[in-house]
């Protein structure tokens, strides 16, 4: 979904703006009082990436998606964080912010809803738009959570977080992610006939007032028996 740039020599860690991000990505703006985080493409250590800058603010960088995930269910990518925040903490509102988090959104089988939630999402939805998914998963680059903590968004149950990374051992270099779509989306939501239909990526500091510098590349959905090959 995003092509790997080809090696560039040198060492530096910064990156090196490239231009606007290509279609079907858009920004989502989910609150028009919240100034949107920066996102532009970017040669970065050699990796052709989604560079997003951060400051006070908050927007999904997204896109649509059809994938089979019966057939390819392990989502691969890499990621990259100058630091993890320093005040974020995911289990309150108030702290809801992540320096980087990758987010796959899914529509579930309307009979499998019930009328509870079906009416609580189209209330969700008149306020805040279509953006509201039937769930989502959220794999964060947590602060102090360990890896492999999982729980509800503060705002919402309907998104579920997943900490893929945490803390600063592994801020400032890439680390290549794989994850099984299917198993978490089960896991979270009970639900295999759940059908992915969009990516997202952000990087979110408007709860914090925090500055973040993330970067995200080589999205790709393989089998279970097949290497990520980034």
């Amino acid at each position: 979904m995003l092509a790997q740039a080809n090696e560039i020599v040198g060492t530096d860690t910064a990156a090196i703006e490239f231009g606007p991000i290509p279609e079907p990505w858009r920004i989502l703006q989910l609150s028009k009082d919240v100034d949107p985080t920066d996102y532009r493409m970017a040669h970065w250590q050699g990796v052709l990436a989604i560079e997003a800058r951060a400051n006070n603010s908050m927007a999904l960088l997204a896109r649509p998606l059809t994938v089979d995930l019966n057939a390819t269910p392990v989502l691969c990518w890499r990621w990259r964080v100058d630091a993890p925040l320093v005040s974020a903490n995911m289990s309150t509102k108030a702290g809801d912010d992540y320096a980087a988090r990758v987010y796959v959104s899914f529509t579930l089988p309307q009979e499998e809803l019930g009328f509870v939630l079906r009416n609580k999402l189209k209330l969700a939805r008149a306020i805040w738009g279509d953006a509201v998914p039937d769930a989502a998963l959220n794999y964060v680059w947590d602060n102090r959570h360990l890896v492999g903590t999982r729980q509800p968004n503060a705002y919402t149950d309907r998104a579920r977080m997943i900490v893929a990374q945490s803390g600063f051992a592994n801020a400032g270099k890439w680390m290549v992610e794989r994850r099984d779509v299917l198993q978490d989306v089960i896991a979270e939501f009970g639900q295999p006939r759940a059908r992915l239909t969009q990516l997202a990526v952000a990087s979110d500091t408007d709860n914090t007032g925090e500055t973040a510098h993330a970067g995200f590349a080589d999205f790709q959905f393989v089998a279970r028996n097949a290497a990520c090959t980034l």
